[in-house]
């Protein structure tokens, strides 16, 4: 077997493993997180035996609801704090996609994404969001509004007070080129607003009061001045006054 074709073959083995071993870990999250809602459900259903139908389905569907919302909470805690204690941290730079250090931005991306795809919807615009990213590792300031869901790799990430994160806006702090992960991190300072749908990519800087546009791109290693508005590169940069 030609070298090319057995390191194909190793690397979808280990893709296939990490996915399995994901699975195990969602299952593992995803259980303990449904434990309240389930201890719920079942002191409701046993209480309700005598209870008219209509109103036995009220509140069994009642409860349902309520175990939902108890999951998405409790998955945060659940996350968060696995995070916390095993203080899963990236580092900044360069790293080849087969490296230790991809593996763990793999394994942290994966924590988050099981918040991301179940419950985190729910918690936009609330003071639940804020827990979640400080949970996972970002450093924020007072007050900060996140109305998006794309904000990845929290513990590379810093945001000043009174900061909004329009709905759509995209964060990333790591960007994958020539076969490598590039880590790095993004500040944003305080007062700022990110519009609707813009993307913010690794390494930018973005100064206090600036206003990034709806639907633009903020190119790596970017800085964007204090109290500018910003449209794109081939677009002015404006100075408030």
């Amino acid at each position: 077997m030609k070298g090319p074709t057995m390191k194909w073959l190793v690397t979808v083995l280990i893709q296939l493993l990490f996915a399995l071993f994901m699975y195990l870990m969602g299952s593992i999250f995803f259980g303990a997180a449904l434990v309240p809602g389930l201890a719920l459900f079942l002191k409701v259903w046993h209480a309700t035996t005598t209870t008219p139908l209509f109103l036995r389905l009220f509140f069994i569907g009642t409860t349902l609801s309520l175990g939902y919302f108890i999951f998405g909470l409790m998955l945060i805690l659940i996350v968060g704090l696995f995070r916390t204690v095993l203080q899963l941290r990236l580092k900044e730079g360069t790293h080849p996609l087969t490296s230790l250090e991809a593996m763990k931005w793999a394994f942290i991306s994966s924590l988050f994404l099981m918040i991301h795809y179940t419950f985190i919807d729910f918690i936009l615009l609330t003071p639940f969001a804020n827990l979640l990213f400080r949970l996972l590792g970002a450093k924020l300031g007072k007050n900060v509004q996140f109305n998006s869901k794309y904000v990845f790799d929290a513990t590379l990430l810093e945001i000043g007070d009174n900061t909004v994160i329009g709905g759509g806006a995209i964060i990333n702090c790591h960007i994958i080129e020539r076969n490598s992960l590039k880590l790095k991190k993004v500040k944003i300072g305080s007062n700022v607003l990110l519009g609707s749908h813009c993307t913010v990519m690794p390494g930018c800087e973005i100064g206090d009061h600036a206003i990034i546009a709806a639907g633009t791109i903020v190119p790596k290693n970017t800085v964007v001045q204090a109290r500018t508005v910003y449209a794109g590169q081939e677009r002015e940069i404006k100075k408030e006054a």
